[in-house]
C-alpha cells in the first residue's frame, strides 16, 4: 500500500502556519495541504496557567504550543518594522508593511475588529525622548486579548479543516529527502510529500536543531533577550502614556542597547513558562476581572551567542538559578536594588506587587549588566517625565524572550535544500505574531503561484 501524499506539509501549527494554509487555500483551491503540531488543537489547549494556577499539562505545555501557537495567549498584533524582527530587511520594508495590512484585514474578517487598533507614533514626545537620549519605537497595534484571540483563531481553524488535514499530538521522527520530494515518518503514520514548510517556532527548538543537522543544514549565531521586569505606580508614566495604550521605549550605549517590551498599564505580572524555567511575564488588563492599579513592562537587553545551545544554556543557568528548582521569581523595591540591600518584605509598599515573588536582591542575582542596563534607562525616564521614579517600584528577575538560531534561506524562505522552507520564529527573521503571520502570507503566495503553474 502506497503511503499517502500531500502537495505541502506544514510541521507546526502557529501564526505563521496558519496565515500560510489560508493563504494557500484562497491561492490554489486543488492544493493538498497536510499540517502537524506536536500539541493540540485550539478547542483542547487548556492549561491552569490560564487560570493563574500550577502549569496542569502532561509534557509540553498547552499554553504555549498546539492550534495558533503564541497567537492565542495575547494576540497582540504590532504591524512595524521598528521591531518584532528582521523581515523588512529580507523582502523589503514596503512590502513587509503591505503584508501586515493583509494579516490585519485577515484578523477582522474573522471578527478582530470588535478590538479597535490603535497607533503608538506620537512626534512631539519622540522629540522629547530623543533629547534625553531615548528613542520612541511606533507600531499600529491590534490587540486582540486572550479571549477574541482563541475565538479569531478558532474561526480560522473551521474554515482550514475544508481543505486541510491536520494531524495534532504528533511527532515528526524523521524528514528525509529524495527524488520525488520528502518522505516523512510520525509516531503514528508515514506519508509522502513534494514541498516541507517548518514552521514550529520556538517551542520546536530542540526539535527543528536534530532535524535540520540530519538534512545537513547547520545554524548561525542565536539572539536572546534578557531583561528585568519592572512594576511601577499606574500613573507613573501617565504623561507619556495618556495618548498612546503602549509606548516602546529604546536606551543604546557603546556597550549595549536595551528596549522595553510588552508595556502593560493596569495589567498583571504572571508566571511564565518556557524551556524548563519560570519567569515574570505581562499580562495585559482586558485579561483579569479587576485590572490592577500598577503599569509594568520589562527592559530588554539583547546579546549573541555562536550557537543555539550556548544561548540556551546562558539563559538556563541564570534563570534556573532564580527559580531554585521551583517557581521561584526574585522581587525587589528599586530603592533596595539602588542601595544594594535585599528587600526583607513589601506589606508596607506602596506599590502592590501583582504577583507574589519572593523578596531578595535582583542586584545579586542578576548579571550587572541588566541591573546598569535598567539604572540608565530609568534616569533617562526621570528626565523624560520630570519627576523621580518612585523608590517603592518593584523590579523582578528575570524575563526573556528566546530566538532561534538563523539558518541560510533565500528570500522566498526556501533552505539549502530544495523544497524545504523555513517561516516564523523558526525561519530567525520573524520575532513577532505580527512578521510572523506576514511571512506565512508571502510564502503563501509564493507557493500557491508556483503550484498553480504545475
Amino acid at each position: 500500500m502506497q503511503p499517502k501524499h500531500y502537495d505541502i506539509t506544514i510541521i507546526g501549527a502557529g501564526v505563521s502556519s496558519v496565515f500560510l494554509a489560508y493563504t494557500l487555500m484562497k491561492q490554489n483551491e486543488h492544493v493538498s495541504i497536510h499540517m502537524v503540531d506536536i500539541g493540540k488543537e485550539l478547542s483542547e489547549r487548556v492549561c491552569g496557567l490560564d487560570q493563574g494556577k500550577e502549569c496542569t499539562c502532561k509534557g509540553q505545555c498547552c499554553k504555549y504550543i498546539g492550534f495558533a501557537g503564541l497567537g492565542k495567549s495575547e494576540g497582540k498584533f504590532n504591524y512595524t518594522n521598528d521591531f518584532g524582527g528582521e523581515l523588512g530587511r529580507k523582502i523589503g520594508k514596503q512590502s513587509t508593511l503591505e503584508l501586515m495590512r493583509e494579516v490585519d484585514e485577515i484578523l477582522c474578517e474573522f471578527g478582530g475588529n470588535v478590538i479597535p487598533s490603535y497607533s503608538t507614533r506620537n512626534e512631539i514626545l519622540s522629540d522629547r525622548a530623543a533629547k534625553v537620549g531615548l528613542k520612541m519605537l511606533s507600531t499600529e497595534v491590534r490587540h486582540l486579548g486572550t479571549r477574541l484571540a482563541n475565538e479569531v483563531f478558532q474561526k480560522m481553524y473551521e474554515v482550514l479543516k475544508k481543505q486541510v488535514s491536520f494531524s495534532f499530538e504528533t511527532t515528526i521522527d524523521t524528514i528525509s529527502k529524495h527524488e520525488d520530494g520528502f518522505h516523512i515518518q510520525s509516531d503514528n503514520e508515514k506519508f509522502t510529500t513534494g514541498k516541507v514548510v517548518i514552521g514550529t517556532g520556538m517551542s520546536g527548538s530542540a526539535w527543528l536543531k536534530k532535524q535540520t543537522e540530519s538534512l545537513g543544514l547547520h545554524p548561525g549565531e542565536t539572539r536572546l533577550d534578557l531583561g528585568i521586569r519592572v512594576e511601577m505606580k499606574g500613573n507613573q508614566l501617565h504623561s507619556i502614556l495618556q495618548d498612546t495604550f503602549e509606548t516602546k521605549l529604546k536606551i543604546e550605549r557603546e556597550t549595549f542597547s536595551a528596549t522595553t517590551y510588552c508595556m502593560n498599564p493596569r495589567g498583571r505580572i504572571i508566571r511564565k513558562h518556557q524551556h524548563g524555567v519560570v519567569m515574570p511575564d505581562g499580562q495585559n488588563a482586558r485579561e483579569e476581572d479587576t485590572p490592577s492599579a500598577n503599569l509594568n513592562f520589562s527592559l530588554f537587553v539583547p546579546s549573541y551567542f555562536p550557537s543555539h545551545d550556548q544561548a540556551m544554556d546562558y539563559a538556563v543557568n541564570i534563570i534556573g538559578g532564580i527559580n531554585q528548582g521551583r517557581e521561584r521569581i526574585v522581587v525587589q523595591r528599586l530603592e533596595d536594588f539602588q542601595f544594594n540591600r535585599k528587600t526583607t518584605s513589601l506589606q508596607e509598599n506602596s506599590v502592590g506587587p501583582s504577583l507574589n515573588g519572593e523578596c531578595g536582591s535582583v542586584r545579586e542575582e542578576v548579571p550587572e549588566l541588566y541591573g546598569m542596563a535598567l539604572e540608565e534607562f530609568l534616569a533617562c525616564v526621570e528626565d523624560l517625565i520630570g519627576e523621580r521614579v518612585h523608590p517603592d517600584t518593584l523590579l523582578y528577575g528575570l524575563d526573556a524572550k528566546f530566538y532561534e538560531p538563523k539558518l541560510p534561506t533565500k528570500e522566498n524562505f526556501e533552505t539549502e535544500v530544495s523544497n524545504l522552507y523555513l517561516i516564523g520564529d523558526c525561519s530567525g527573521e520573524t520575532h513577532s505574531l505580527s512578521q510572523a503571520a506576514a511571512s506565512g502570507i508571502y510564502l503563501g503566495k509564493y507557493l500557491g503561484n508556483e503550484n498553480a503553474k504545475n
